[in-house]
């Protein structure tokens, strides 16, 4: 398999065509883009689209999800890991063989590729830990092998060696979009995946990141607890529950949400237990009430109130959370198919413009987005054997 290295900046065009993948915690989809960028501005979309897991993919990461969460700190990585790492690598090269050929590419139409990897275990820095740990999943010597195309990835794990929380990484995206776009500032982007995260673009351009709270992830593990189906489709268990506030507030009274950001948490990090006792209606209101005001707590705490808040990520499209937000937020909240972007691609077109940014040299992560000391350019290359 081709040499992996650290991102040092490699020779690059002043306009890159690079294929972005993201497969998110929901566990349900490669999602692909690809993206014409030279790492600092939007220069064109290409095209698009999703492939979804396959269970027997699906099965294989969650144990490794299951063998992370039980990793001791200093010991060798659990064999799970590996197996994933090439199961989610085969997922990929699939998923990108078929959309490409779909879309009319080859690989020689591509300039290199950004892949985030599956996450399984995301453990931020504490104040009793002052450096965090967090795995992304990709076999990506395998993949750039397939593709015969740099890969650029682990993005995250740069910037958690130096102290940053390892997430949000797409706010420089979100900058570039709303610059794209022409929006007024200051404007914050939401996105709704398994966790929250909001960034706010300031007036004078410097950027504010951090995740909310739990968003579709919890609501997801509680309908999965209880049945087939894998996520509560268009909110239509928490319509048809009732919110139990006392269980609400023992949720908001985490200290988590009177930290400062920048902040971030995994997906496990609040237990379904306090929902013992509700019926799956009943916890679904409960947790979705919850992601709403998590996300109301958040934005209250940017540094300036945004003039919009653009909505983009999978929550976007429970009716339910999104009239909750609304309610709690008190300021325009649109989704991000209204001012003309991709909702369900914007992950994916954020790691093509991370892979160009790190192959061009340029910092991914910031103080204010992760709490990082430094901008700094995270991110390793693996390139095709000779």
């Amino acid at each position: 398999m081709g040499a992996s290295y650290r991102a040092l900046a490699m020779a690059v065009k002043a306009a890159m065509r690079v294929l972005g993948f993201m497969t998110g915690t929901s566990l349900d989809a490669v999602d692909m883009a690809v993206l014409d960028t030279d790492g600092e501005r939007i220069l064109g979309f290409g095209p698009a689209g999703e492939r979804k897991l396959d269970p027997a993919t699906r099965t294989i990461v969650e144990d490794a999800i299951v063998a992370g969460r039980s990793w001791p700190w200093g010991a060798p990585p659990p064999p799970a890991f590996a197996t994933a790492a090439r199961a989610v690598a085969e997922a990929h090269l699939s998923a990108a063989r078929g959309f490409l050929a779909e879309a009319g590419f080859g690989a020689n139409d591509l300039d290199l590729v950004g892949v985030h990897g599956q996450t399984v275990l995301h453990e931020p820095p504490t104040p009793d830990r002052a450096n965090g740990r967090t795995v992304q999943l990709i076999d990506a010597g395998f993949l750039s092998d397939a593709l015969g195309l740099p890969v650029v990835h682990d993005f995250r794990t740069d910037d958690v060696a130096a102290g940053g929380q390892g997430a949000p990484l797409a706010p420089i995206y979100h900058a570039a979009l709303a610059a794209w776009s022409g929006l007024d500032r200051p404007v914050a982007v939401l996105n709704l995946g398994g966790v929250g995260n909001v960034t706010l673009i300031r007036a004078d351009g410097e950027l504010e990141a951090y995740d909310t709270g739990p968003a579709n992830g919890m609501i997801d593990l509680w309908v999965q607890a209880h049945g087939d189906a894998r996520c509560d489709q268009d909110g239509a268990l928490a319509r048809a529950g009732a919110v139990d506030e006392a269980v609400l507030a023992r949720y908001l009274a985490d200290p988590y949400f009177r930290a400062t950001g920048p902040k971030s948490l995994d997906r496990f990090d609040f237990s379904l237990e306090p929902l013992a006792g509700l019926g799956l209606e009943d916890g679904a209101a409960t947790l979705t009430a919850f992601a709403a005001q998590a996300v109301a707590l958040g934005l209250r705490a940017l540094s300036v109130a945004p003039r919009q808040v653009i909505v983009c990520g999978g929550g976007r499209h429970n009716p339910v959370l999104m009239q909750a937000i609304r309610e709690r937020l008190g300021a325009p909240a649109q989704t991000a198919e209204a001012i003309g972007w991709r909702g369900d691609s914007i992950e994916a077109e954020a790691f093509a413009f991370l892979a160009a940014r790190a192959a061009a040299g340029l910092p991914i992560s910031f103080p204010g987005t992760t709490g990082a000391p430094a901008p700094i350019t995270g991110g390793r290359i693996a390139r095709p054997a000779a």
